[in-house]
């Protein structure tokens, strides 16, 4: 398949072409490997992660495709950058410390690997000469109460400033933003299945907590979408569904007792995705929303097609004007789980 040749109706922005995924090893990681491999024809495929215990599992997953490489590295070793991103076309950047009470007993920590660790990416990527960034943020980084959305939200201002510095160079840089994802690893719906089996309360935070819904395959498939679209300098959100935790835990466990442990540091009752004075910036296009930047010297341009979201407008899980009901919820954990087979 040539380069830039459509795969499924679709503009294959990354066939023939070298692809590095920072933090590859993870979930998503390695959904987007399959992905890529399966599906979008790429030339050589760079996994760059700190842990060669989970390389050697991935690689065993894959069967060691030739067309795999792999990087033992941290996103803080910027010598190590520059060496994993020679030839490189494209990067996903998923690298990230995640864990939000962690986080408060380890906050320059998690400064070093999202704040200084992404700014590393930014610069080796630049001097790489690599054309398209897509880094993943979280829902956390909207109007952050952690430590753990505030470096996020740094990382993802960081993203968009770079395509400034970045104007005279081909590279450019775009962010995508979700919730939790279904099926990933850390996922509560595996936890509750086995207290369920146990004859165990399922532990629910509270009861009046939403959160958004995204499968795997979809935010494997929202990621490598925006390759295709981007111009440099667009936070994209999926427009998903909600959901409520009670809802879901009745999906997975009918009628099994539950009990409240209360939110737990930092953690919000609601998720946000685009906060409320982000409005004026913000644009639908079809299944997602695009936050324009709020500086654009390197010559954004907002996509024609796209629909300016009114004043007052935020993009909230307990707002949402979509919602998955408990029959709805109980298909998507059978479709996840038979997909994981």
């Amino acid at each position: 398949m040539a380069r830039g040749s459509r795969s499924g109706g679709k503009l294959n922005t990354l066939a023939g072409s070298s692809v590095l995924i920072t933090g590859g090893t993870g979930s998503l990681g390695k959904a987007l490997i399959r992905e890529l491999l399966d599906n979008h024809s790429v030339r050589r495929l760079v996994v760059f992660s700190r842990d060669e215990l989970k390389q050697l599992e991935v690689r065993r997953m894959f069967d060691d495709d030739p067309r795999l490489r792999w990087f033992i590295g941290d996103i803080r070793d910027r010598k190590r950058l520059d060496r994993a991103l020679h030839n490189v076309d494209y990067v996903v950047h998923a690298a990230a410390l995640k864990q939000v009470d962690t986080a408060e007993y380890n906050p320059f920590e998690y400064v070093e690997t999202n704040v200084r660790g992404s700014q590393n990416v930014i610069d080796a990527c630049i001097d790489a000469g690599v054309k398209k960034v897509v880094a993943l943020s979280t829902d956390k980084a909207s109007s952050p109460i952690n430590l753990y959305g505030a470096t996020k939200l740094c990382a993802d201002r960081m993203f968009i400033s770079a395509n400034h510095y970045a104007a005279s160079y081909p590279t450019r840089f775009s962010v995508v933003r979700y919730g939790n994802v279904m099926g990933s690893r850390g996922s509560i719906v595996p936890i509750w299945k086995q207290l369920a089996a146990e004859g165990r309360s399922l532990p629910i935070t509270d009861s009046r907590m939403t959160r958004f819904w995204i499968t795997l395959p979809k935010a494997v498939d929202f990621v490598l979408d925006s390759f295709d679209m981007m111009t440099g300098g667009e936070l994209y959100v999926p427009r998903i569904p909600s959901m409520r935790v009670v809802d879901l835990a009745e999906a997975i466990a009918p009628g099994a007792a539950t009990h409240e442990i209360g939110i737990r540091p930092g953690e919000k009752l609601h998720e946000e995705m685009i906060a409320l004075d982000d409005a004026r910036r913000t644009l639908l296009m079809d299944t997602r929303y695009v936050v324009t930047p709020h500086l654009s010297g390197w010559g954004y341009t907002p996509p024609a097609d796209a629909m300016q979201m009114p004043d007052g407008f935020s993009f909230q899980s307990h707002t949402n004007d979509q919602w998955l009901d408990v029959d709805q919820l109980r298909d998507l954990v059978t479709e996840e789980e038979m997909a994981g087979r």
